[in-house]
């Protein structure tokens, strides 16, 4: 395992093809989505994805932790695995779940990058973290409000027979 900067330099670009990978979900989904709540949640949230993009790959830059193709090969590699799997999903319900999923590893990368950067003294790293994880923060906290009310959607009218199901079925400590 790499170490002092070459560790530093390989997270930093882990971080950019994982943030990419969820901000082209947002954009596509911004497109996709049948939802026009989903669609405007990703309308929202677009323009401070970009800026969190920006300040990574602007770091990248000046670490001179540019990924090289290989790099690039995996992470188009990731985006194509991860449009197969919107186009098997093919609902606004789990589309939306997967973003939930994505921003939170993104949210938890950005959390690493805030406290490591305040241990280390690197004021950069700590600033783009503590933006980045609020950012994250503020979409995770809207789009699992919207998934609750999508799941309660398609719920809706079933409460009875599953209340019923649940009260008759055998008690597993008999």
């Amino acid at each position: 395992m790499d170490r002092g900067i070459d560790f530093l330099k390989s997270q930093i670009n882990n971080a950019v093809m994982q943030h990419q990978t969820f901000l082209k979900a947002l954009q596509d989904h911004e497109h996709q989505a049948e939802d026009p709540r989903f669609r405007d949640l990703c309308s929202r949230h677009i323009p401070a994805m970009r800026e969190h993009q920006r300040m990574l790959e602007d770091y990248q830059s000046e670490l001179g932790a540019e990924s090289g193709t290989a790099k690039k090969a995996v992470g188009a590699a990731m985006g194509m695995a991860r449009d197969l799997a919107d186009a098997a999903r093919e609902s606004d319900f789990l589309r939306l779940v997967g973003d939930i999923v994505m921003a939170r590893q993104s949210e938890d990368t950005f959390k690493t990058f805030r406290e490591a950067g305040k241990m280390l003294n690197n004021e950069r790293l700590r600033q783009i973290g503590d933006m980045g994880e609020r950012g994250h923060d503020a979409y995770v906290h809207e789009a699992n409000r919207l998934v609750q009310q999508m799941f309660v959607e398609h719920v809706q009218g079933v409460e009875e027979p599953a209340r019923r199901t649940a009260t008759t079925q055998p008690s597993a400590s008999r």
